[in-house]
């Protein structure tokens, strides 16, 4: 049973998912950064939303964190780079709150543009006053979308039904894609220069934080509307009031700000702005989403599966082809590692049949995880393997070879003088993991918890020397293959045991005249 601490309020649907795979959730809502030190110490896992933040000293003081989940989309309260080299997975939902935020999006340009919450309070304050508060229409308006990933992609549907004329600035985006969403990509100086309102969906990073400043607003077309449902620090706060102050910005509509939860800011004297608290995810459904969202990735996670949201594993988007050979290739990984019998050595992945090219990022990870554990590296993790690798001046390879005659499918890794090779067999309704090729030698044996690997010559009397030994030791043999080589004249021989074997028994075995080498395998 692993401890999940939860410092924010989470849905309870995904808490009681939790609890129902058998966690222990603890749920200590507003601690305070030292609290949050002392909490955290003994928890596997972390779960928060936005105001929790989870520093360098909070994960150095998390020794046991497997990983730390974000019920939402940003992270920039996250260290996700001291998270990576501890070897702490981050995962979020991103794709829980993007409806919600997208609406809240036209809420604001809607309440920018007719004025909407100014007459509310206006006509309950006692004031009838139609002609101070008239408004533009969006149709035949230009909207200047700064980040056209799913949000902005959402917004940009959305506005237009509006009949508004959607351009946008996004350099990760294709200019194929935009043009068949209808959206003209262009500069941002472009952007800001031909934009009659401007919508913000980019996350938080050193790059965009400040990016609509006193410069780029003295850019922008005179009388733009700024709205921001993204981040707050994107837009400068002082430098908007001073440009709605001039008259340059026609007026603003933010949910989001610098600092949070925050009553004070240089834009709430103006009567031309719209704020609201962070409101973007707070509806019901975008709640009850991200809580059972994160409940299944911390889940995968403390489970040591593959993890679709998880920011920092290099393993792209992984098919429903290649997600069932996740196992295999830790295994091959762990395998070769027993062969390797010391330190991992440069990793050679290759795929063969309908695998090659299919987008092995995965199973290369799983392989590197594999290799790095049985080496005696065990917090090797999806998250810091290449990191390791790194460190240990390891070069890992993947080869394609999509002309396998001999399987559909067949994963090789080789590392040192060694390689394995396995695949998957349907045996019946199952699907069963195979390993068909050690050292050259064909096999074909199912893997097991315990394997010995014995290299020897081939002459008669062999297998009955390493049976006996075995007996004698107490040692079942629950399966075996034995692959001959003619042209070396050796013979290899797999064999699954019920037990470990014992290390005076694989000595006794290495010291046999006929036995050229022999190696314990340990798969879990």
């Amino acid at each position: 049973m692993s401890r999940v601490l939860v410092t924010e309020t989470i849905a309870a649907s995904g808490l009681q998912a939790l609890r129902d795979a058998g966690h222990e959730v603890d749920v200590q809502t507003e601690l305070s950064p030292e609290q949050l030190l002392e909490s955290v110490v003994g928890a596997q896992a972390l779960i928060i939303r936005s105001a929790t933040q989870v520093t360098a000293a909070v994960l150095e003081a998390g020794r046991d964190l497997i990983v730390v989940g974000r019920a939402g989309i940003g992270l920039d309260n996250v260290d996700v780079a001291r998270a990576t080299e501890l070897g702490v997975m981050v995962v979020n939902a991103p794709v829980s709150n993007i409806l919600s935020a997208a609406e809240q999006t036209m809420a604001l340009i809607l309440a920018q543009a007719r004025n909407i919450p100014q007459a509310h309070s206006a006509l309950k304050n006692g004031k009838w006053e139609r002609s101070k508060w008239e408004g533009v229409e969006l149709h035949g308006k230009t909207l200047g979308v700064i980040g056209l990933g799913k949000i902005g992609a959402l917004v940009t549907q959305r506005a237009m039904a509006f009949g508004m004329k959607i351009v946008a600035y996004d350099p990760y985006i294709s200019d194929d894609r935009a043009r068949h969403m209808g959206v003209s990509k262009m500069s941002l100086d472009e952007l800001l220069e031909r934009s009659d309102f401007i919508t913000i969906h980019l996350p938080k990073t050193k790059e965009t934080t400040n990016l609509l400043n006193a410069e780029s607003l003295a850019r922008c077309k005179p009388g733009v509307r700024i709205i921001n449902v993204a981040r707050g620090g994107i837009v400068n706060e002082n430098d908007l009031a001073d440009a709605i102050r001039s008259g340059h910005v026609q007026g603003a509509a933010l949910d989001v700000f610098e600092k949070e939860p925050t009553t004070q800011s240089p834009l709430f004297d103006l009567p031309s702005v719209v704020v609201v608290p962070h409101l973007g995810a707070s509806t019901v459904e975008a709640q009850d989403k991200a809580g059972i969202t994160i409940a299944e990735q911390v889940e995968l996670a403390l489970s040591g599966d593959f993890v679709p949201f998880a920011v920092n594993v290099s393993a792209g988007e992984v098919s429903n082809s290649v997600r069932p050979f996740m196992g295999l290739a830790e295994i091959l990984g762990r395998f070769i590692g027993g062969l390797l019998d010391g330190e991992p050595a440069d990793l050679e992945v290759q795929y063969d049949g309908e695998l090659a090219g299919a987008g092995t990022k995965i199973l290369t990870l799983c392989a590197m995880k594999g290799l790095f554990v049985a080496t005696g590296h065990e917090s090797a993790s999806f998250v810091n393997v290449p990191q390791m690798a790194s460190e240990h001046g390891i070069t890992v390879q993947e080869l394609s070879n999509r002309d396998s005659a001999e399987y559909v499918n067949m994963i090789t890794v080789r590392s040192g003088d060694h390689s394995v090779s396995g695949t998957l067999m349907s045996i019946g309704e199952r699907v069963e993991i195979r390993i068909v090729n050690v050292d050259g030698h064909t096999v074909e044996i199912p893997p097991a918890t315990t394997m010995l690997v014995v290299r020897n010559d081939d002459q008669p009397g062999m297998i009955g020397r390493v049976g006996v030994a075995l007996g004698n030791a107490g040692i079942s043999i629950d399966a075996m293959a034995v692959g001959p080589d003619r042209k070396s004249r050796s013979a290899l021989m797999v064999l699954s045991t019920s037990t470990p074997t014992p290390a005076n028994v694989v000595e006794d075995l290495r010291s046999d005249d006929g036995i050229l080498g022999i190696h314990v395998i340990a798969l879990r």
